[in-house]
């Protein structure tokens, strides 16, 4: 095995993210019903709690990925995460599907959100681009704009562009297990078309962590506060949770202090993230 690339000789890194707050993308698609309230969402009222309460237990600080809409709509909600210790990340302006949007969308969403950022005194250091692909032009603004890392959907931690890579892969996705949208990405990578039992999420979960530690990797849990339904759901969280946080094998840290590990040792890390270009 590799010697390896983490501090104190960890044999993988983990950093737990947490992505979407409340009802930025049904709104930015035209979903969200007219009548329906705006800012009493249940996965910030209700599930989010839960989600901040289980990483307390196990005093384990996280990324979360929000959109800068959804930060102005619930600005205690943001507060609250930095003032626990968490790092607060930057996840589009509305959850705009990123590998879509044009040039000129692009540059607008960045403007907007970064503007309206500002006003809230959130300071991003880092990017993931809904959908889990950027585009070419994407590396001009997170220089313009001070990003220092993106975690779209690759295979690798890596550094690209002087832009540092902490990836999220699908298969660590809570999504991939639960929703009826990703039947056909589970199909891709060989799984059941149907969604999965939060048990099967946890045993993957953690079979994900194993190959990590064998390979010196660093591998990315995304959970999703709409998508925790069920007392059942919140048990597999809790579970990953715990024992990451009690596995001595482990690094877990917000993305942040894993960028900044990997900019002061570029040398352990390679260029190409071997980029995910399977979508949902």
């Amino acid at each position: 095995m590799a010697s390896s690339p983490w501090p104190n000789n960890a044999k993988a890194a983990v950093s737990f993210t947490v992505d979407n707050l409340g009802e930025a993308q049904e709104i930015n698609s035209g979903t969200w019903p007219s009548q329906k309230p705006i800012g009493q969402h249940s996965s910030v009222i209700e599930a989010l709690p839960r989600m901040l309460k289980i990483l307390d237990e196990s005093a384990v600080k996280a990324t979360f990925f929000f959109e800068t809409w959804s930060l102005g709509v619930y600005p205690t909600v943001g507060r609250d995460i930095i003032n626990r210790g968490h790092e607060l990340a930057w996840h589009g302006y509305q959850h705009e599907t990123w590998s879509k949007l044009s040039p000129q969308e692009e540059e607008a969403n960045f403007d907007k959100s970064f503007a309206d950022a500002k006003k809230l005194e959130i300071d991003y250091a880092g990017f993931r681009p809904p959908g889990g692909l950027i585009n070419d032009a994407t590396y001009d603004y997170l220089h313009k704009y001070g990003i220092r890392y993106i975690s779209p959907a690759a295979e690798r931690a890596a550094i690209t562009r002087d832009i540092v890579i902490l990836p999220f892969h699908w298969k660590t996705t809570d999504a991939y297990f639960y929703m009826n949208e990703f039947s056909g990405l589970r199909q891709f990578y060989g799984a059941q078309k149907d969604v999965f039992d939060p048990k099967v999420l946890k045993d993957q979960f953690l079979q994900q962590l194993e190959d990590a530690v064998a390979s010196n990797a660093y591998i990315s849990f995304l959970f999703h506060p709409i998508l925790q339904t069920s007392e059942e759901k919140f048990q597999a969280m809790r579970e990953v949770v715990e024992l990451v946080a009690k596995d001595a094998r482990i690094w877990c840290a917000p993305c942040t202090q894993v960028a900044d590990w990997i900019i002061q040792h570029p040398e352990s890390f390679p260029t190409d993230p071997l980029w995910i270009k399977a979508s949902w």
